[in-house]
């Protein structure tokens, strides 16, 4: 552990000398953002403790079991991504091929420096450059069914580590099919650098999770290894929004199911900006006994518990219309997602960043975003300024639009929230939802807000007027033209 501090204090040392700061620091930008190979990854690996004994505890086992003076990608498989095989396969024969060993096993050398390397990357495009081409079956091409294992080895990642407990989704391969429909135009294979492009521009979180947990696995299973306990991922959470469930019984009433399901969820949560997924940092009693380096580590590996995902308005039990919309989803202070569906099967989202109002204007920060998720999955546009809702405002556009060109927006909805246009192609609009994004306490300041304006109207209701104040009223001016003009000024109506 000590030599490990004295290289690093020397390199710092190298490094921050003036002749040479400004060439080491562009090469280093350079060797992180490059398409990966042998020496691209990183020019100098690091001497990881972790690693090393993680590499030692291996090749004692592939001798023990298999005779080999080495480590085996069944020992590698077994003892680090018991269940994940198809995962574990791709990465061994990935270190393997960057190793360039002659034989079917890496030495104890080999894996150490190519693990070291692996666990050196830190540039969000470098990760998915490396894990698009590690599930290439065709060289330096990607086909359909290589992009779709490579989904679901994330998504069953994210699910087995999901913070209620491991779930599945029977959606799950209609959402892969989405994706995989929308990058490859019935093409039998694409470049890796084009899909790593098309993951970026439309999904570019959605990767990271197994990369985490890959580096995870390859820095902390040395310590159950070391105790033959069975290979748990302790600590480490996966940012899968938690979906608020059903209620259990309907009290006679059929609950439909939502048409944001699990695995949509678990793909948004990766297309979207972090803003949606508001993760908090996890507690974990897992992590009782570790070291502080140990419990920085984790914390670079951004592990968290995500929020919860809350339904604010279902248009198949509360009603579709623009009123209903406003009184379900107005006051709500943080990020939603509203889901559209259309006749034909179309589903589109919106995810607005900040709370929705009627405006003549068109409003919206930054993180505003459309998607289409059905049937094929596509981010249509995102930045600020591309939402706009009005209802009551005359002289101006009434319904809702999205898109940053007023003249032309992608997706419009007339004002009673009846029929939807997308590229000025027209449609009937069947179901809406939206998904309150923010922390529990932005629902309960809307339902806090809802329950002032029941009671505002009530009291308004209720109020009784003086004689003065009735001589001045509208009302009575509204009776006398309906022929009620005679009424005793001191016995005004309540």
């Amino acid at each position: 552990m000590g030599n490990h501090h004295s290289h690093g204090n020397k390199r710092k040392v190298e490094e921050s000398a003036p002749s040479s700061t400004t060439g080491s620091n562009n090469s280093s930008r350079k060797d992180i953002s490059r398409t990966p190979s042998a020496s691209d990854i990183q020019e100098r690996p690091l001497n990881l403790l972790p690693v090393e004994k993680l590499a030692k505890i291996l090749a004692n086992k592939s001798q023990e079991y298999e005779g080999v003076n080495g480590i085996t990608l069944s020992v590698f498989t077994k003892y680090l991504f018991p269940r994940y095989p198809s995962f574990s396969e791709k990465l061994y024969n990935y270190l393997h091929s960057l190793s360039k060993s002659k034989t079917s096993y890496m030495s104890t050398s080999q894996f150490k420096q190519q693990c070291e390397k692996f666990l050196a990357v830190l540039d969000d495009e470098t990760v998915r450059n490396i894990l698009v081409r590690m599930f290439s079956s065709d060289g330096d091409n990607l086909t359909p069914d290589d992009l779709r294992l490579l989904l679901m080895c994330t998504y069953h990642v994210a699910m087995d580590h999901y913070s209620e407990g491991p779930q599945m989704c029977l959606a799950i391969n209609k959402t892969l099919t989405a994706v995989t429909d929308s990058c490859f135009h019935s093409k039998k294979s694409l470049s890796c650098q084009y899909v790593a492009h098309w993951i970026e521009t439309n999904c570019p979180r959605l990767l990271l999770t197994l990369h985490r947990y890959a580096v995870h696995a390859l820095a902390t299973s040395y310590r159950t290894l070391e105790t033959d306990e069975p290979h748990l991922a302790a600590g480490l959470e996966l940012a899968t929004p938690v979906l608020e469930q059903p209620p259990p019984f309907s009290q006679g009433k059929h609950v439909h199911p939502h048409l944001l399901q699990m695995s949509m969820s678990w793909l948004l949560a990766g297309a979207l900006p972090p803003l949606y997924s508001r993760p908090q940092r996890a507690h974990s009693p897992n992590n009782s006994g570790v070291g502080l380096s140990s419990q920085a580590f984790l914390m670079k590996l951004l592990c968290a518990v995500p929020s919860h995902w809350v339904n604010l308005y279902d248009s198949e039990e509360m009603g579709l219309g623009a009123n209903r919309f406003m009184h379900h989803v107005l006051a709500y202070k943080g990020a939603t997602l509203c889901l559209l569906k259309v006749d034909g099967g179309s589903i589109f989202c919106i995810g607005c960043p900040n709370e929705w109002k009627e405006s003549h204007l068109y409003w919206g920060g930054e993180d505003a975003i459309l998607f289409q998720l059905y049937p094929k999955f596509l981010m249509l546009e995102k930045g600020s300024k591309m939402l706009y809702l009005n209802t009551t405002i005359r002289g101006y556009p009434q319904g809702l639009r999205v898109g940053k060109d007023p003249r032309s927006p992608i997706l419009s909805i007339n004002a009673g929230f009846e029929k939807m246009e997308y590229r000025k192609i027209p449609y009937s609009l069947e179901y809406i939802e939206v998904w309150g994004c923010g922390d529990q306490a932005s629902r309960e300041a809307q339902l806090d807000i809802k329950k002032w304006e029941v009671k505002e109207a009530e009291r308004q209701r209720c109020v009784k007027l003086s004689a003065a104040d009735w001589l001045d009223h509208p009302d009575r001016y509204l009776l006398e033209l309906a022929g009620r003009p005679q009424y005793n000024n001191q016995n005004p109506p309540s």
